[in-house]
């Protein structure tokens, strides 16, 4: 892992101040990617990591960054994972739909049959465990294949977040097994007006406002870059 000495003085030790680090920045992936120092990774110590120390390990924190509803979190990043301020998260919204709610890109005809399988078992609910989604959606043995692809593709698009993390329970009503990805639609965690919020400006618009404020922020990247983090401009 790369990162900060632990007394570096920008170096984040707690949830809290990557909440701050995150307020400040805007956005962040979760690990090391093509624009160097634009990471969670490279803020934090590397010696916490994977020590399921609630508070110190950066690992963690991904749970809390999901469950707390005032910033968005799910594989924004070329299918990776980060976090997005609620302050950015309708120019994010607004790019990445690129105008489309998800049901006008159903009948635009650029939707797949197997991320609207999962879209209709995630409309009007408030949240649904990656488990019982792939369940529901009819993915699995002798069904639908490729449910991690399809519910990634539906994060980069922002028509999904990652709303919690949560263990199964077996059939005595005690948790098992590996913390596993609550799904959600933004609609049903942040509202509708924020949506609305995010129609408003152009998807080139907010394009170019995501370009332009990486490039003041880290002054030596390049188009290919940003767009190998971000995706490309669109049509």
């Amino acid at each position: 892992m790369y990162g900060l000495p632990e007394d570096d003085p920008e170096c984040i030790h707690n949830f809290d101040e990557l909440a701050a680090l995150i307020e400040r920045v805007g956005f962040l992936p979760l690990f090391r990617n093509q624009i160097k120092g634009f990471s969670i990774e490279e803020f934090a110590n590397p010696y916490a990591w994977w020590t399921g120390d609630e508070e110190h390990d950066p690992w963690e924190w991904r749970k809390q960054a999901a469950r707390s509803h005032d910033k968005a979190y799910g594989k924004f990043f070329g299918g990776k994972a980060g976090v997005i301020s609620l302050e950015w998260l309708p120019v994010f919204l607004s790019y990445r739909r690129n105008g489309y709610d998800f049901e006008d890109y159903w009948f635009s005809g650029r939707a797949q049959f197997r991320q609207k399988k999962i879209m209709d078992c995630l409309t009007g609910v408030p949240e649904m465990p990656g488990w019982q989604l792939k369940h529901e959606a009819g993915f699995g043995k002798n069904g639908e294949k490729n449910f991690n692809g399809t519910i990634t593709a539906l994060q980069d698009m922002l028509y999904v977040v990652v709303s919690d993390f949560r263990r199964r329970k077996n059939k005595y009503g005690f948790d098992y097994g590996w913390d596993v990805s609550v799904y959600a639609r933004p609609e049903e965690v942040w509202g509708t007006a924020l949506i609305t919020q995010a129609y408003s400006f152009s998807p080139n618009r907010s394009y170019n406002e995501i370009c332009s404020f990486l490039k003041d922020l880290c002054p030596s990247v390049n188009e290919s870059q940003i767009e190998l983090l971000i995706g490309k401009r669109p049509e």
